[in-house]
């Protein structure tokens, strides 16, 4: 490290990927610190690493800084290219795999980690999503010291925006990846400064919460579910994210817009039972039965083969069910 101004310059490595990567490096570049190398994954035709993909190697490369491509970080050609670096501090966002303790460890301030969650809780993967399927009202970024359990390190600084009633998954990434760049100048001037001892603040334990990586079966409805938790379910699944689906006379059928109903309906989940509004309403919920519970209203959906309907277009009768499986 040396000293400009008054500030100690630390040689940082980046590890990331996808737009959360590349704004962290972004953010590094434009700070008064020195990027000696960059590590990222090569891309992947997995659905949600397609989404929000900017490329982090391209933007290293543009800056005539040194790039590895991996899948995974514990081979000894990348340890000895990290270790030749001479890295003061490791910032990683979005690292799809755990890191190895020679490597998280290696440089003298270790590894800030940038997660997109308020920790200790959605540790893991599509934080965002979960989270908005759960009606928290709160998501945010959160910068911590990487340690051997995945997302469990102290945590250094913490920003956080409100959840809408009507906010989407895309709503809520342009608003939490606008935290990374503030969020990674904050941690590393504290860092570089000296003036994160006694700031970094263990994670309650008791709290975390650690979620897997969302696939088609996870937007798969269950009319079993409450009528808010599915009109959730179908924000978090907001377009360019893969829709919440269920099943129409055999053929997929895409929600794209939904609410809760303003009536309480009864019967069958899975229903589709009387027009409300711009809607048609389903039956949805586990005490449906009952008659007690507002109805989950279909405003829009759309067919696998990309036409989108309003849904008093699509269901011109009542009657008929939506089902999880053809």
């Amino acid at each position: 490290m040396e000293s400009v101004k008054g500030w100690t310059v630390m040689r940082v490595v980046m590890l990331g990927y996808q737009t959360w990567g590349h704004r962290t490096l972004q953010a590094l570049l434009d700070s008064d610190h020195e990027v000696v190398l960059v590590v990222t994954h090569p891309k992947s035709e997995h659905a949600y690493e397609k989404i929000w993909d900017d490329n982090v190697a391209e933007l290293a490369e543009k800056h005539d800084v040194p790039v590895l491509l991996r899948s995974r970080p514990d081979d000894a050609e990348l340890l000895d290219a990290v270790r030749e670096s001479r890295p003061d501090i490791i910032v990683a966002n979005n690292w799809r795999t755990w890191l190895p303790p020679e490597l998280f460890d290696l440089p003298a301030h270790g590894t800030l980690n940038i997660h997109d969650s308020l920790l200790p809780a959605y540790a893991g993967f599509s934080p965002i999503i979960w989270a908005l399927i759960n009606g928290e009202e709160r998501v945010g970024v959160t910068a911590h010291r990487m340690n051997a359990e995945l997302d469990a390190g102290d945590v250094l600084v913490q920003r956080s925006v409100p959840v809408g009633p009507t906010d989407t998954a895309t709503d809520l990434f342009h608003r939490t990846v606008d935290l990374i760049a503030p969020l990674v100048r904050e941690s590393l001037d504290l860092i570089a400064s000296g003036q994160d001892t006694g700031q970094w603040m263990p994670q309650d334990r008791a709290r975390a919460s650690f979620f897997h990586k969302r696939s088609a079966e996870d937007s798969r409805i269950d009319w079993s579910w409450p009528a808010d938790r599915l009109e959730r379910l179908v924000r978090a699944q907001s377009d360019p994210y893969p829709n919440a689906y269920a099943f129409h006379g055999g053929k997929r059928l895409r929600i794209v817009s939904a609410a809760v109903s303003e009536g309480r309906y009864g019967g069958t989940p899975g229903r589709v039972f009387i027009r409300e509004g711009d809607g048609v309403v389903v039956v949805a919920g586990a005490d449906a039965h009952t008659g007690r519970c507002p109805g989950f209203l279909v405003r829009r959906v759309r067919t696998d083969d990309g036409t989108e309907y309003a849904a008093t277009d699509y269901f011109r009768t009542m009657g008929g069910y939506l089902t999880s499986r053809p």
